[in-house]
């Protein structure tokens, strides 16, 4: 088994559920930016009355749940870790929470295609990504998360995003100035001199 062969097991024992997901993490940026490997994946799931003892009950033997529960700080909610015995890899379900910026990526996320999954998936819109991980990056101090921002926004370019939105919720989120740092390290992007596109 791989990494791949579990995330797409857990979602397709969320579908069976019925449990609405988001793949997030490091596999959202993945589809935007550089690809980097990962020993995890990041699922926000709305349970809805539903729970992760119903998905386990989807799942091989080779999933194993960690029966005590964690608390995430960034965005205040609470995930459950299902750990892939063959394999140093696992599944980290977060509970979509009530911070305001969580709930709207969850409500804008995208269906789009996995070469790898073969098939479609949910994840968040590259701009939501960005914002997710700019969070990330000054909330948790992993320049893993400053790496991905810049990928993003490299492979992307700058006209493909809606910066308005973005910016809206840098600034809300205290995470302005580490934005306009990254930026300024990308060779286009840096020769327009960190232009805001609002002209504030």
């Amino acid at each position: 088994m791989t990494g791949d062969n579990a995330t797409l097991a857990v979602i397709e024992a969320l579908d069976r559920v019925g449990v609405p997901y988001m793949l997030v993490g490091s596999f959202s940026s993945n589809a935007y930016g550089v690809v980097r490997a990962t020993k995890d994946a990041d699922i926000v799931v709305a349970w809805k009355g539903r729970s992760v003892s119903a998905v386990m009950k989807k799942l091989g033997p080779e999933f194993r749940l960690d029966p005590q529960m964690q608390f995430e700080s960034v965005t205040g909610t609470i995930r459950s870790i299902i750990e892939v015995e063959s394999i140093p890899f696992r599944v980290e379900l977060f509970r979509l929470s009530d911070d305001p910026h969580d709930l709207a990526r969850f409500e804008r996320r995208k269906r789009v295609f996995h070469a790898g999954f073969g098939r479609q998936i949910f994840i968040p819109t590259p701009e939501d990504v960005i914002i997710t991980k700019l969070r990330w990056a000054v909330g948790a101090a992993r320049g893993k998360d400053r790496d991905d921002v810049r990928d993003v926004i490299a492979v992307l370019g700058d006209d493909a995003l809606d910066w308005e939105y973005i910016y809206r919720w840098a600034e809300e989120h205290g995470t302005r100035k580490v934005l306009n740092e990254i930026r300024a390290t990308i060779p286009e992007i840096s020769r327009e001199e960190n232009h805001d596109p609002r002209g504030t």
